[in-house]
């Protein structure tokens, strides 16, 4: 059997599973959605949003890009972000980085050409942005995973000037950005920091290291108002 065809077989299975457990399941879905989260991810055939946190179809808007880039000329995010926060009235926008991210080491080693060169040009300022600290790691594992956590970093903050934040945040609107890294080796996410709208963004520490050394992440999420 080709593989395509397998996919259209799983579909329908799950497509009856769930009929079987709730018969009004699609009839509900027709009405319409109302996410909390709006997901801004990697593109990583690795990663999957809605299956690693068990959210259900409706449970979660989703924009997935290599390496989970936050650009204002992004015209396919910046609409996703507007519909998202104006229109579904999302509450929590999340930027996830991931571990052994493939962009963010291409941004790091070089040697991509047309489209993909241009759009890590954004990843590739943020190495630029914290060169002292990645060039002190001890490994290019290291290098790399830690890169993965400025990234996350300076996206979230990208994502907090955009003008859809900005004036959600003016009105008071319930909102808050969340900065977190999938670890790919063992299924977990890593919470990195948060922002919301009393965060002063120039203030923005680096991000505490949630993977250590010893490769044991550290549990508690950090707040941007923590230092």
């Amino acid at each position: 059997m080709k593989n395509y065809k397998q996919l259209l077989l799983a579909n329908r299975a799950w497509a009856i599973e769930l009929i079987e457990e709730k018969p009004d399941f699609f009839e509900r879905q027709s009405h319409g959605q109302k996410p909390e989260f709006l997901w801004i991810g990697c593109s990583d055939s690795r990663v999957s949003p809605e299956q690693m946190t068990m959210t259900p179809p409706g449970g979660m808007f989703l924009h997935r890009n290599i390496a989970n880039l936050v650009n204002d000329d992004d015209l396919n995010l910046m609409s996703v972000l507007q519909y998202a926060v104006t229109v579904l009235g999302v509450k929590h926008l999340i930027v996830c980085g991931h571990y052994g991210c493939g962009g963010i080491k291409a941004a790091l080693d070089g040697g991509t050409t047309g489209p993909v060169d241009e759009w890590l040009q954004t990843a590739r300022d943020v190495a630029s942005d914290h060169r002292e600290e990645l060039g002190h790691q001890p490994t290019p594992e290291t290098k790399v995973n830690r890169f993965v956590e400025f990234n996350v970093r300076d996206q979230l903050i990208n994502l907090a000037r955009t003008v859809t934040v900005q004036d959600a945040f003016a009105k008071k609107q319930d909102l808050w950005l969340h900065g977190w890294v999938y670890d790919i080796r063992d299924g977990r996410i890593k919470p990195l920091m948060e922002i919301d709208r009393d965060t002063a963004l120039d203030e923005v520490p680096h991000p505490r290291r949630v993977l250590l050394p010893n490769d044991e992440a550290a549990n508690a999420p950090q707040s941007a108002a923590d230092n």
